[in-house]
Order: structure tokens, then C-alpha cells, then sequence
């Protein structure tokens, strides 16, 4: 007789901790930044929709309003801030990277009692699950440049300047 199981992990591997609210957040903050610069969706397009998507009641819903209306209202001004350490123009990069970046921005600049290092993280780990191959690492390099300037009291601070 043949058996089929649900979960193939084997019983001594850890399971990965539960999202939190921000995290979930985010990752739909991504989805409806993707909707908007890719689709051409608008602001209440996204609101109306993303919402019905499984689990977004375990998101943190304030954050992701905030967050999608902050990034579409300041995308000229955090555009200007990460297109001065870009190897191309904002518009080539990935759809992925760009509007990963744009929200990184974004926290940094709007969020200060977010550790920066939390951001560049929850990008990293935004651009991994969503992004190319390599496209974590560059997201890492562009916000660490753009944290520096944003956030220099802090930078230098972790850094031992």
C-alpha cells in the first residue's frame, strides 16, 4: 500500500518561523508595487484587490497602506536617491529589483525607528524570494550606498567610523 504525506521535511529539521505582519506586509507592499510599475495599476486598483489575496488578513495592513501610497506619492524623489548608485538607468533594472528598491528607500528614509539593517535585510530577503538569481546581492550594495547617505549618523556608527 502506498502512502502519500502532505510534508516531506523530515521530523529533525527546523521549520522556518512564522512571517510577521510587517513581513507579510512588505511582500504585498511588492505585489502592488509590481501591479503599479509593470500593469499600470493604480493606487485603489491595488488596494482593492491585494486585500482578497490569501493571507493578507495576517498582514500588517496599516504598514502596507502607508508603505504602497508613500512609495507611488515619493517615486520621482527615491528614484533620484537610487539612481545615484546604479550601474544603468532606473528604468532598465528588473521589475523586481526596482520596485524592491523603491520600497528599501522608501523605509529608510520614512521609517527611522526601523533599523536600517532590518530594511536592507527584509530587501534582501524580498529580492531572494521574488527576484533573478543574483538580484539580492545588488539590492544589498544599492541600499547599503543609499542607507550611508540617508542615514549617516547610523551607518557609521555600526560601522566603527
Amino acid at each position: 500500500m502506498t502512502t502519500f504525506f502532505s510534508d516531506t521535511s523530515h521530523p529533525d529539521e527546523p521549520k522556518p518561523a512564522p512571517k510577521s505582519a510587517r513581513r507579510r506586509a512588505r511582500e504585498f507592499v511588492l505585489q502592488g508595487l509590481y501591479q503599479w510599475r509593470v500593469g499600470g495599476a493604480d493606487e485603489a486598483a491595488i488596494e482593492a484587490h491585494l486585500p482578497e489575496m490569501e493571507g493578507f488578513v495576517k498582514a500588517d495592513r496599516d504598514f502596507f497602506v502607508g508603505t504602497l501610497r508613500g512609495v507611488i506619492a515619493q517615486s520621482e524623489k527615491l528614484i533620484a536617491h537610487i539612481s545615484a548608485h546604479i550601474d544603468r538607468p532606473f528604468a532598465e533594472l528588473s521589475p523586481i529589483e526596482a520596485c524592491v528598491l523603491l520600497q528599501g528607500v522608501f523605509e529608510l528614509i520614512n521609517h527611522p525607528e526601523t533599523p536600517y539593517r532590518v530594511i536592507i535585510n527584509e530587501s534582501i530577503e524580498l529580492a531572494k524570494s521574488f527576484g533573478g538569481t543574483d538580484g539580492h546581492k545588488y539590492v544589498n550594495g544599492v541600499l547599503d550606498k543609499v542607507a550611508a547617505v540617508v542615514r549617516p549618523e547610523f551607518v557609521s556608527r555600526s560601522k566603527g567610523r
